[in-house]
């Protein structure tokens, strides 16, 4: 099975025959873990943020880390080098990122309950001016994207198209900039990112700088190659105990070659639900093929579980 590209805009603008083979591409090529989709968001704006991102990750150490949140558990704000290990990895991974998420009033509830899933953004506006708007503007693109994905593959899965609005309503959606340095700089047998699946419902990157993002397959670990336009969308843990292991979690890592000197870049968004969404199976994805696999959890308790195992619990 091959990792097919879509195209969003024809879903929303086609008749009912263009539709329908649409969600059957969605549905049939999640079923990998992975689709590209053509996006729809400006090359400037890309363009805009990545130097940006390019000009903070420049700055000295010790500025960037004025950017450090306590308490954020690697949601918000910088984290250094060294620090996130993926789940089954004993090595911390080679990068750096900036992270930020959607912003809540005070007196929200959901502000108010998680607390940590809320924090204020962390922009160094002083050092790169107009970098908070930029990014701002790029995480209301991919969350638009993300949730009109999430639409179609409801679809088809057998549910109403609005199924996944109410969780995606005010959830802990994170963006996050990456960096990555030379290959050549890392210490022992670092990698820029082990093997992993993510924790949330379905992940979004439109562009890295560099070659090594590689997809987990039936046939082995392949090159991620999306059509110019596409961002590639990967899904999460989240999604697949929502749909009984039906659609599973895409695997992935980031590889640079050994000893190289290019540093990659990338932006990638994690849609979350809301932290008191009750991650139970759909009744459309059991059955005697799909036996009922797990017992429900709340996403924002799966979630801190999982901050704890690689290396973020207490960031």
């Amino acid at each position: 099975m091959s990792v097919l590209a879509v195209d969003l805009p024809a879903f929303e603008t086609g008749d009912e025959r263009a539709r329908r083979a649409i969600v059957a591409d969605v549905r049939r090529s999640l079923e990998t873990g992975f689709v590209y989709a053509r996006h729809g968001i400006e090359e400037s704006l890309l363009d805009e943020a990545y130097g940006m991102l390019r000009s903070f990750f420049a700055l000295p150490r010790e500025t960037k880390e004025g950017c450090v949140v306590e308490g954020s558990l690697g949601q918000t704000g910088y984290t250094g080098l060294l620090v996130e290990t993926a789940a089954d990895s004993d090595a911390p991974d080679w990068k750096e990122m900036l992270n930020w998420g959607p912003e809540l009033e005070p007196g929200h509830p959901l502000r108010r309950r998680f607390s940590h899933r809320y924090m204020d953004r962390a922009f160094p506006e002083a050092d790169v001016p107009g970098i908070t708007a930029s990014l701002a503007a790029l995480h209301d693109r991919l969350f638009d994207l993300q949730r009109r994905t999430l639409r179609i593959l409801a679809l088809g899965l057998g549910v109403d198209e609005g199924f996944f609005e109410s969780m995606l309503r005010d959830g802990p959606t994170l963006t996050r900039a990456i960096r990555y340095p030379p290959m050549q700089d890392a210490p022992g047998d670092h990698v820029w990112a082990a093997a992993h699946g993510d924790i949330n419902l379905i992940t979004a990157l439109p562009r890295a700088t560099e070659r090594g993002l590689q997809m987990q397959t039936d046939d082995g670990w392949l090159d991620a190659a999306p059509p110019e336009g596409h961002a590639i969308l990967n899904t999460g843990l989240m999604l697949e105990r929502l749909t009984n292991g039906v659609i599973p979690t895409g695997v992935h890592r980031v590889v640079g070659e050994p000893g190289s000197a290019a540093e990659r870049y990338s932006v990638v968004q994690f849609c979350h639900p809301t932290p008191w969404t009750v991650l139970g199976a759909l009744p459309t994805c059991i059955d005697l093929e799909h036996p009922l696999k797990e017992s429900p959890i709340t996403a924002g308790d799966w979630l801190d579980q999982t901050l704890y195992d690689i290396n973020l619990g207490s960031a």
